[in-house]
């Protein structure tokens, strides 16, 4: 063969490959659209059985986890992929109380829908339809229950192209067993002041009397800058969020926490590798200091009241507490954040408590639960005991936050929260070594 024509037949051979990979591309990009857009994201549904049945279960990626609705007919469940997208595929996989009828529609507004897929005399286990439609929102629309039990998904997955532009975090694939997702922040007294910086701001004087920790400039003039541009007595030199709550007494007598108190941040959610962190300066209230004793008992924060020696879950202060002991209280606040107001008219609005493990649609974004756990070197006869806002169920509490550096409030929600680690101010888990530290010994990144 001349070398003409072996360069010829390289050239050919060359363009043949060069074709097949084009067209191999052009065959595999389709492919490559059919990603799961619901994965993560905020659902929600006419009707929930409670507990950890609520309609995120279904959204979740987890086989193991469920939506359950109401036991009656119509019932739905739907998602927010965040955005407009191009639905290509829908797949319901059902536990035993599946749905003889239904209907999978989509939406651009969550109000007006389009049925992308009819369904009648559905026999359960896994459905997988091919559809064609757009829309932010995807539901399945349930008209007649094959059994008298509700309609019950395991998992529901919306395939196709565009949605939200983020990514869900991804869930870990680390092997430890997981029994904690928290880091604490320990911050110790700073001031006894009358102010509320976020209820009463510019306002000395105007509050009750509040007992601080954290930031050491926190009074009823702190603003977000001037936080950030304070000092903290917390153990992390980053951390220069306020923390305040009603000051303790027994009689006249003003009685201050000693040493560090702790504020644990947590995931309020079942999916806790999903918790962010929280935007600079976010502030909230938790509780009323005009709660009635069965509010507070059955307000979604409260943990375990008040406790001292062997007494625990008591909804007011103990009468009596065996000397020696002390007067612990804690709560927990609501970990879901509408995603656009630092702040609301009542200042709580824009925050909202999980339901059933899941962030409500409402407030679609997790963030760190905060849990004060606060304690009061007080015992024995405890009878005229009492907080400056009344009685013991009048306890609450209010979060300004104001880390210094976002990168190191995100290295420990990151590490500790999304990881699934029981973490010290650093970030570190003495119960697993192995998995180190989000922060040196210094509070900096590594």
């Amino acid at each position: 063969m001349s070398v003409f024509r072996r360069n010829a037949a390289l050239a050919l051979a060359a363009a043949v490959v060069s074709a097949v990979a084009a067209t191999s591309l052009a065959f595999v990009l389709p492919a490559a659209a059919d990603t799961v857009l619901s994965l993560g994201r905020t659902a929600s549904a006419s009707s929930s059985e409670g507990g950890a049945l609520a309609a995120g279960a279904a959204f979740d990626g987890d086989p193991a986890t469920r939506w359950s609705s109401a036991w009656a007919d119509p019932q739905w469940v739907q998602v927010d992929l965040g955005a407009s997208a191009t639905i290509s595929k829908v797949v319901l996989s059902w536990e035993g109380a599946y749905a003889r009828d239904y209907k999978v529609q989509s939406s651009s507004d969550g109000g007006s829908w389009t049925d992308l897929k009819t369904v009648t005399g559905g026999d359960g286990g896994i459905d997988t339809w091919n559809v064609s439609g757009t829309g932010r929102y995807v539901r399945m629309y349930g008209t007649a229950r094959a059994t008298g039990y509700g309609y019950s998904l395991w998992e529901f997955e919306v395939h196709g192209t565009g949605g939200a532009g983020t990514t869900p975090r991804p869930k870990p694939t680390f092997t430890d067993e997981v029994t904690h997702h928290e880091f604490q922040a320990n911050c110790s007294l700073t001031a006894n002041r009358p102010d509320d910086p976020i209820v009463f701001p510019g306002l000395p004087g105007a509050s009750h009397m509040h007992t601080f920790v954290g930031n050491t400039t926190t009074d009823a003039h702190s603003t977000s800058s001037s936080l950030l541009a304070g000092t903290t007595s917390c153990t992390n030199h980053h951390d220069k969020s306020a923390y305040w709550f009603p000051s303790f007494y027994v009689g006249d007598q003003l009685i201050e926490p000693v040493g560090n108190q702790v504020i644990y941040y947590k995931s309020g959610i079942l999916d806790y590798w999903q918790v962010q962190p929280f935007p600079q300066g976010l502030r909230f209230v938790v509780g009323s200091p005009t709660s009635t004793q069965e509010e507070f008992r059955t307000h979604p924060g409260a943990v375990e009241g008040f406790e001292c020696g062997d007494l625990s879950k008591s909804w007011d202060i103990p009468a009596y507490c065996a000397p020696g002991s002390q007067v612990n209280v804690r709560f927990q606040a609501p970990s879901c954040w509408d995603g656009v107001h630092l702040d609301s008219a009542d200042h709580k609005s824009h925050m909202a408590y999980p339901v059933g493990g899941y962030c409500p649609s409402s407030h679609p974004v997790a963030v760190p639960m905060l849990e004060f756990k606060i304690a009061f070197p007080a015992s024995g006869d405890l009878s005229q005991a009492r907080l400056a806002s009344g009685r013991g169920y009048s306890w609450h509490y209010d979060f300004f936050n104001a880390w210094d550096d976002p990168r190191i409030l995100d290295a420990l929600v990151t590490h500790c929260i999304n990881g699934g680690l029981q973490c010290d101010p650093r970030g570190y888990d003495l119960y697993k070594p192995h998995r180190g530290a989000a922060l040196t010994e210094d509070f900096e990144l590594p």
